[in-house]
């Protein structure tokens, strides 16, 4: 086929309904990675049964996913914006599928942490693809804003289906079930995408510059990695050396891209001040949530005592209200304005963040499940409306390395808050007074995590038990409690700061031209 064929093709797939096709392929790349993000957190009291990670080495298993994926993503989205976003897409579900195996059939903690960082280095492929094509399908900028709402809305089905999904296969399977979902997701994504998806990149992209890939890679590691550690164990030499390093290269990847003529991130991008602003909104609203979202599962399973189903559908109103707030996004912010909409749903959820504050062991389901809700209202206004605005700033042409910073905020605003937040719950909970009468090693094991303090405790007489985990689940909420007040601060802060930056911003209104 001629580029005359594959130009006209193209076209006729963006006239005509073939573009919500296409679009409904895309989704289900969005929905996997969200189905894998939230399975984990429900899948992590069985995990922790069977392969015994101590507390730092669950944590990794939690972040290491997002490290890479951070690293990685402004490469990718680069990549694609050369080599064509379909087929890095389409290259990048595959290894997702392959990876997952690995993931579902880990044997240590060690080898889970590989796999769930090989898993990133799939995932870094996916989401900058999937926004970079939504920039190129849709040129009229409603049905665009639309679009979007899809994607984000699918991205908030997704961490609904999750942990319902996953709830059953952990009342029927092993753990590693819930990563065996990905594979016919995957498949039914490579299969269809190829006749379906359109092909797109930049028409004159120059090479891609390897250094760059090096220093973004080592930069965002070593700083995300540094944060981690001196949220967990204070100042030390490591944390210092890696921090060092990071901000190192990453500085000389700034000054690399400024001098390079076809640069991996036009670093011009960040002079738009609207572009500037929704990073920056997405980045924090991240930051404050992650915290709680991956610790909320273990919650609602060993303090509360719920079933991992029972504890899927109690997180379904978060998903519900980012859904809803998501296909209508577009609209709103059209009629009032983008800085309201955003920072309104910032503020929705900063404030729900304070009302968890009030959480104990014993909190009856309608406090939780309406502050989810609003949590989810919020969320899904102001990331539809972020991703839409960030979108619309850059030209087509350089849709993947925009989609990608984007992304980067989102991934490394998740790592940064469960290495920062998840280090407060986690350190709360390690200070916890062990009862009389429990022996030492026994003590030892507990304070690692609160699953182990549940496994540990079955080899103690009924009373003592008891006390123990009572114990370590009071002090779990209290870490939570924390988290979720830190949290509430960042998203009130980072609502009064979106007013100020999207000041004057608008959505499109007029047809593109392609």
């Amino acid at each position: 086929m001629t580029r005359t064929d594959h130009l006209e093709k193209n076209e006729e797939v963006l006239r005509s309904p073939g573009r919500w096709l296409a679009l409904a392929v895309l989704v289900l790349a969005v929905l996997l990675v969200a189905v894998d993000a939230t399975v984990l957190g429900l899948a992590t009291p069985f995990l922790s049964e069977d392969l015994q990670p101590t507390g730092t080495q669950l944590l990794w298993i939690g972040d290491v996913y997002s490290f890479v994926i951070a690293g990685l993503l402004v490469s990718m989205g680069s990549l694609g914006d050369r080599i064509g976003r379909k087929k890095l897409l389409l290259t990048g579900a595959t290894a997702f599928g392959a990876v997952s195996v690995l993931n579902a059939y880990a044997t240590s903690p060690e080898m889970m942490i590989v796999a769930r960082a090989l898993l990133g280095v799939a995932g870094a492929t996916l989401m900058p693809s999937t926004l970079a094509l939504i920039r190129n399908l849709f040129h009229d900028p409603r049905e665009r804003s639309l679009a979007i709402g899809i994607w984000g809305a699918m991205a908030s089905a997704g961490a609904a289906v999750g942990p319902v999904v996953g709830g059953f296969l952990l009342e029927h399977f092993w753990w590693g079930s819930v990563f065996l979902i990905n594979l016919p997701v995957m498949a039914v994504l490579v299969l269809v995408g190829a006749k379906f998806i359109p092909e797109s990149k930049n028409p004159a992209p120059g090479p891609w510059d390897l250094p760059s890939v090096a220093l973004s890679l080592i930069g965002m590691i070593g700083i995300v990695y540094g944060v981690k550690e001196v949220a967990a164990h204070g100042l030390h030499v490591d944390m210092a050396v890696a921090t060092v390093i990071g901000l190192g290269a990453l500085t000389w990847f700034v000054r690399r891209q400024l001098r390079l003529e076809a640069p991996l991130l036009d670093m011009r991008l960040f002079h738009h001040r609207g572009f500037s602003g929704a990073v920056l909104a997405d980045l924090l609203t991240i930051l404050g949530l992650s915290g709680l979202v991956f610790f909320l599962s273990q919650f609602l399973q060993l303090v509360q005592g719920r079933e991992p189903l029972e504890a899927g559908l109690a997180e379904l109103p978060a998903a519900i209200g980012a859904v809803t707030a998501g296909l209508i996004a577009g609209t709103v912010a059209r009629r009032f304005s983008v800085r309201s909409v955003v920072s309104g749903g910032l503020a929705a959820v900063g404030l729900a963040l304070a009302v968890l504050t009030l959480l104990d062991r014993s909190s009856g389901y309608p406090l939780l499940g309406a502050s989810l809700l609003v949590v989810g209202i919020g969320a899904g206004f102001a990331f539809t409306v972020t991703a839409d605005v960030i979108l619309s700033s850059v030209p087509r042409e350089q849709a993947g390395a925009a989609s990608a910073v984007s992304e980067t905020a989102y991934e490394l605003g998740a790592a940064l808050g469960i290495a920062l937040l998840g280090s407060i719950v986690t350190g709360v909970y390690r200070d916890f007074p062990t009862p009389p009468g429990v022996p030492e090693a026994t003590s030892a094991a507990a304070h690692e995590s609160l699953g182990g303090a549940v496994e540990a405790s079955a080899a103690l007489p009924d009373a003592t038990a008891g006390a123990l985990v009572t114990a370590a689940q009071d002090a779990f909420t209290e870490g939570l409690r924390i988290a979720a007040g830190v949290g509430a601060v960042v998203l009130l802060a980072t609502a009064v700061a979106a007013w100020f930056l999207l000041r004057g911003q608008k959505l499109e209104e007029g047809v593109e031209h392609p």
